[in-house]
């Protein structure tokens, strides 16, 4: 499919209906302050069943899609706050409203707000997921990830939006610069009732870094939104094979201008890995290899931070992040090498490795906000540096049953640090005519340091491993600044914007070899988007997006480090120092109703690709090593299909499915490869109300012929059910989970690579059974004393 399909698809899509305008609701208290957090409802006064929810922003503002000349009724509701409700006929001559709501003297206990929220909605290039419907039944924010539909995480923790490139992970709008297993822990680590919102963006815009070629999953932290003092106790289990705990309390506290918020959570897990796998390294032999690894460990981690506004157009917040690990794992690899011919064993031992980690992060962000108006022109400032340092000890043995000899034994120190630093500017001014325009710099650095070292024990005398032991350390500086724009013409929005980066990489090994490398490159990245309402159906908006842009993925310093690291006798890691970036051209077109994602088809072309590769040593053909390298190119061309019953009845569901096919061409191992696979995943959740204070839910996904990277994947999936009640006023929530209630997560591989070949399978400690509790508390704060000469209205309406 070319890009002239995508273009006759969007445009050629009828427009008919009702020209929807905005209509925007501003909330103040009796002291002119934004009311923030207020959930607002409209309804059609002609057709009560059409209904419109929003929740007002940090300037205690919301916008609603509304036909001029018909009357509509508002109901507000907010803690604090008594409700009210209006009649509105907004027109064209009066399209803005100003309220003031009266401070409500009852306790907090006797307010109660509800109000629906879709699980995934569409806003404008970006896909938000409510991730209320999954924590509860969730002991963190990893699993929360899991359950979001059409989203899918491999064993090694990365986060696919796709089937080709894993995504960019980022936290309250930030990258984090960590390792695969480090951004895995910290997920695992943050409670799930800690998360606000997750935005996806599988084609983030220009203001975003460019190193997104998987897309963006943002995740979005609560903080103190509340009047008051208010928070959380949580505590949970589950079990599988080994067992998990967790407790944490969350705390929250707002006068008005001032907030601050303090989250403490202590989990102790424990689970396992089982990978078996077969290759032949000649035409008579073959190499069986079955592993069993546990990694028990317990984590603590905090979150704090305040904010402060001072005045209506300064905003300053300050956050902390920490988190302290320490885990143990302990595998047991038997190794076996059989004749075929004669079936015979004629090599068979033993590997163990027992390993004790102490891991560190530390993370702060200060960042500050000035409103230059009330339309929403603002200027942003932030800065954000994180630390984390793990500290590993090994130790490892062989024994060798057939033929029979004397074991080996050894230890190891490993040690890694890294720094990281990032400051950026952001300028957003809205211009008349619905003209926006938005311009930023960034800079990033990064320092990372390695010291290992390693020991043979043989007949009793310690001597150093020169071919594990190894030290280097990796700079790396990158800049960006960018510009965009967005305009609204009639029932079309454009949004186009251009990022400039600068890639700057200093590595050097100093033991064993040196193998330094400096790398200097600068790149252009465009961006385009464009929206447009197309009809109008049921008194539902059908709108349809179309977005471009060019991204890059970098390869890290492990993957162009040259050095040896020994993994077993039979196979080794090294990288790659000519590993060139790859870059990838994204095209997507969807449809939404109401901001509810239906249905999108895209393709991505990436030059280039580079993947993890498995070479067979032309000296020794049973030992293999396994890197990094430039293949050629890969088309994937994807589609999604989703549906929903919409939340706030008895019972709501999301289905969907996602076809991706990938095919890649290029050299390997000198020769040419063309290889493609297409694969099949069907996700859903569903949601009923068996009453008022109990809820089923049912979340799956089904992936079919699945592919990661070149390893070939079965048929897998994955069924989770929880029910939770509340008690004591609504105030605690019991949930009930079983996950992987089939045990069906285990995923059977083959891999064609050249002349390696090997199939295999891997499967983890999945299926669980749990049990959680929530209980969530406040105090109001003491009423201010009112002016008893404030004879103002309650509503006052302005244009």
């Amino acid at each position: 499919m070319n890009r002239k399909l995508f273009c006759s698809f969007f445009f050629c899509m009828p427009f008919c209906g009702l020209v929807a305008q905005n209509l925007q609701i501003r909330l103040q208290d009796g002291s002119k302050a934004a009311v923030i957090g207020a959930t607002l409802r409209l309804a059609d006064r002609a057709d009560s069943t059409k209904k419109m929810y929003a929740v007002a922003d940090t300037a205690g503002t919301a916008q609603f899609k509304v036909t001029f000349g018909k009357q509509y009724l508002l109901e507000v509701t907010s803690i604090g706050f008594k409700p009210f409700r209006k009649l509105l006929s907004p027109t064209e001559n009066q399209s803005s409203f100003t309220f003031l709501m009266e401070a409500d003297k009852t306790t907090l206990n006797e307010v109660v707000v509800t109000a629906p929220k879709p699980l995934i909605q569409q806003e404008d290039d970006k896909t938000i997921v409510d991730p209320e419907p999954l924590a509860n039944s969730s002991t963190s924010a990893m699993e929360v990830m899991e359950k979001i539909p059409g989203v899918f995480i491999d064993p090694d923790g990365n986060i696919y939006l796709s089937s080709t490139t894993p995504a960019t992970v980022y936290i309250n709008g930030r990258e984090q610069k960590l390792s695969t297993a480090d951004i895995a822990s910290l997920l695992k680590n943050l409670p799930p009732n800690s998360i606000a919102k997750i935005e996806i963006l599988r084609t983030p815009s220009a203001r975003f870094d460019a190193s997104g070629s998987g897309g963006v999953v943002n995740v979005i932290l609560k903080k103190g939104v509340k009047i008051g003092v208010t928070g959380s106790v949580n505590a949970g289990m589950n079990q599988g094979r080994y067992g998990n705990q967790l407790l944490g309390v969350t705390v929250n506290n707002n006068d008005g201008k001032k907030t601050s918020y303090v989250v403490v959570n202590y989990n102790r897990r424990n689970s396992y890995d089982q990978v078996e796998t077969d290759r032949p390294f000649t035409l008579d032999s073959l190499l069986s290899q079955r592993s069993y690894t546990t990694t028990p460990s317990q984590t603590f981690y905090t979150g704090f931070g305040m904010g402060f506004t001072p005045s209506k157009k300064w905003e300053f917040n300050f956050d902390d992040r920490i988190s302290w690990n320490q885990y143990r794992s302990s595998a047991e690899n038997h190794n076996e090498i059989s004749r075929l011919s004669v079936d015979k064993l004629v090599v068979e031992n033993v590997n163990q490795l027992a390993s004790k980690t102490k891991a560190f992060l530390f993370n702060q962000d200060v960042s500050t906000k000035y409103k230059i108006d009330t339309l929403g022109s603002e200027v942003t400032a932030e800065a954000s540096y994180s630390f984390s340092t793990n500290q590993s000890t090994q130790l490892f043995s062989t024994d060798y049953l057939l033929p029979a000899r004397f074991s080996t034994s050894g230890d190891g120190d490993i040690g890694n640090n890294r720094h990281s630093f990032s400051a950026r500017t952001d300028f957003k001014y809205l211009f008349p005519q619905k003209l926006v325009v938005e311009a930023g710099l960034k800079t990033a650095f990064q320092w990372f340091e390695n010291d290992t070292k390693y020991f043979n024990v043989i007949s009793a005398i310690r001597r150093a491993d020169v071919v594990r032991t190894r030290q280097f350390d990796y700079h790396e500086n990158i800049n960006a600044a960018y510009v965009q724009g967005s305009k609204t013409f009639s029932a079309f929005t454009l949004k186009a914007g251009v990022r400039l980066e600068t890639t700057s990489m200093d590595g050097r090994q100093r033991i064993p070899t040196d193998t330094s490398f400096r790398l200097k490159r600068a790149d252009v990245f465009p961006y385009v988007y464009l929206s447009r309402r197309l009809a109008k159906i049921a008194g539902y908006e059908m709108r349809g997006y179309l977005v471009y842009r060019r991204s890059i993925t970098r390869p890290v310093y492990e993957y162009l480090n040259p050095s040896q690291r020994y993994l077993d006798q039979y196979l080794f890691e090294t990288g790659n120092p000519t590993l060139r970036p790859q870059f990838t051209q994204n095209i997507e077109a969807n449809i939404s109703v109401e901001e509810r994602p239906i249905f999108a088809i895209g393709k991505n072309y990436t030059s280039d690709i580079f993947t993890n590769v498995v070479y067979q040593d032309p000296k020794n053909p049973s030992v293999a090593f396994r890197t990094y390298d430039n293949l050629g190119k890969n088309e994937e061309t994807y589609f999604r299909l989703m549906g929903a019953i919409p939340p706030g009845g008895k019972y709501f569901f999301v289905v969907g499915t996602q076809y991706n096919h990938n095919k890649y061409e290029g050299l390997y191992e000198g020769k040419p490869l063309t290889f493609q696979r297409g694969s099949w995943s069907i996700f859903t959740f569903h949601q009923l109300k068996l009453d008022n204070r109990s809820t089923l839910s049912l979340n799956g996904f089904v992936r079919l012929n699945g592919q990661l990277q070149f390893y070939e994947l079965s048929n897998f999936g994955g069924l989770n059910m929880n029910i939770n009640r509340r008690f004591f006023n609504r105030k605690m929530t019991v949930t009930m989970s079983m996950n992987d209630i089939f045990y069906t997560l285990r995923n059977e591989f083959t891999l064609k690579q050249g002349s390696v070949t090997a199939s295999g399978m891997r499967q983890g400690d999945t299926r669980r059974f749990g049990l959680n509790l929530v209980y969530n508390f406040g105090i109001r704060k003491k009423e201010e004393r009112t002016n008893m000469m404030n004879f103002e209205s309650l509503e006052k309406s302005v244009n």
